[in-house]
């Protein structure tokens, strides 16, 4: 079962960077980006329970695939790329079995 989530995981990946792929930026964006949603562990700082809000908040694929679309639907590719590279980080954290 736990590689069978892992598989899911990695396609679900791959279906960021076919997202991120689709739009007119450069792969540098993807690659200097993709780490910016552990921005969210910073709440950390503060203590256990602030830190886990602040990094689900980052690391949730309800609110990545709410941008995307947002962007999508707004014709903003900026939302697009942060939608696209959130759902993929979130897809990679799990697939590490983190988050």
């Amino acid at each position: 079962m736990k590689q069978t989530l892992r598989l899911e995981e990695l396609f679900m990946l791959a279906l960021g960077i076919f997202f991120f792929q689709q739009l007119d930026y450069s792969w540098w964006w993807f690659i200097a980006l993709f780490l910016a949603p552990d921005i969210g562990m910073i709440g950390y700082a503060w203590n256990t329970r602030v830190g886990a809000i602040t990094y689900n908040i980052f690391h949730h694929k309800g609110i990545a695939i709410a941008v995307y679309l947002l962007g999508f639907f707004t014709q903003v590719q900026a939302l697009q790329m942060a939608g696209a590279i959130l759902f993929a980080h979130a897809s990679f954290d799990r697939m590490l079995g983190y988050g």
